[in-house]
């Protein structure tokens, strides 16, 4: 242990005084010049800010349909990811006549900062984040209970998806995109990351990376454990090249703590879950284990589960022959949730 406190100090950074200005939440981004015109913002497209009590100031988007919506649906990125990641499938979901709403999550994208370093994904709980969900449908989005609304959750996204529904989430379905709730590419085995990751966290440090973890890369280019597609697969990395606070490297190890907090708690209240969920799945995904994603959708009490073989983790950046089919599953889920088996009594 005395060699894991030394290896933890001696990773600290130098803070610099007056910091809140790195911390601060931002709305508008530098669209990436030469960058395809499916990625960029869809017409119509506006930044807004969710906040609670005393939980920071986490950015979202909307854009919507030219026409009379037929259903909103409300997307939670993943780990690092900003809602520009999105562009491309709100666009697609906007033209399927749907309202497309992007709540971006603590500490990543334009949300507000918990620690002075802008591209360290710190948080000490995903409870704020559950809580800005639960906030954004009862207070921005406000469905009306005629037109469908589904939560579309991504990565650890999904977990933050699930929790919000397991306390009281009013929505009609849920779609859990490549779900995380065990971690595939841990820097070192997981009950012992987990027992630093919470010491840390209880000491105050767990703003600090694990040792040997970095910071985000500029020659990080294409993420091809992302997707077989390389022109989505780039434009993460376009974005934050051209906008430097959108920029996030490895998580901080209260991340760690936070994110094994989250699957323990959801995974004792699944049958509280009570609207149908689609698991949507990749068979090539690196950066998440299959087999609690398995366990989850089983224990649900309505929730079918579809897997594609030849995917990787970011299926609403893979190849068309991908990711046309999963639209279609988001598209069939939202209009028609009701035709998956209902809630096991």
């Amino acid at each position: 242990m005395r060699r894991q406190v030394l290896a933890l100090l001696l990773a600290l950074p130098l803070v610099s005084c007056g910091d809140e200005a790195v911390r601060a939440p931002f709305a508008e981004s530098r669209t990436p010049p030469s960058l395809a015109v499916r990625f960029q913002p869809p017409p119509g497209w506006a930044w807004g800010y969710v906040k609670v009590g005393d939980d920071g100031v986490q950015r979202y988007g909307v854009s919507t349909t030219p026409n009379a919506p037929r259903g909103q649906i409300l997307i939670l990125p993943g780990c690092g990811e900003s809602a520009e990641v999105w562009f491309e499938t709100a666009r697609d979901l906007n033209a399927r006549g749907y309202t497309v709403w992007v709540l971006e999550r603590q500490g990543q994208g334009g949300s507000e900062r918990a620690s002075p370093w802008r591209d360290l994904g710190h948080v000490t709980s995903f409870a704020p984040d559950v809580t800005a969900t639960k906030a954004m449908v009862r207070a921005v989005i406000r469905p009306n209970g005629r037109d469908p609304f589904a939560v579309l959750g991504h990565g650890d996204g999904g977990l933050v998806a699930l929790r919000a529904a397991e306390e009281g989430l009013r929505a009609d379905s849920l779609i859990l995109s490549s779900p995380n709730f065990d971690i595939a590419d841990l820097p070192r085995p997981k009950s012992e990351l987990i027992r630093i990751a919470r010491w840390a966290r209880s000491l105050k440090l767990g703003f600090l990376r694990y040792p040997g973890q970095a910071g985000w890369k500029r020659d990080a280019g294409v993420d091809g454990a992302l997707s077989h597609d390389k022109a989505r697969g780039g434009v993460q990395q376009a974005w934050q090249l051209a906008n430097p606070d959108l920029r996030m490297g490895a998580p901080s190890l209260a991340w760690y703590a936070a994110f094994y907090d989250a699957v323990d708690a959801v995974g004792r209240d699944l049958k509280r879950v009570r609207v149908p969920v689609v698991m949507l799945d990749a068979g090539q995904d690196s950066k998440v284990l299959p087999a609690p994603q398995r366990t989850v959708c089983a224990a649900l009490p309505a929730c079918v589960e579809t897997r594609y073989p030849t995917a990787r983790h970011a299926l609403h950046l893979e190849a068309d022959s991908v990711r046309g089919p999963w639209l279609a599953a988001i598209d069939d889920m939202v209009r028609a949730p009701m035709a998956y088996p209902p809630p096991r009594r």
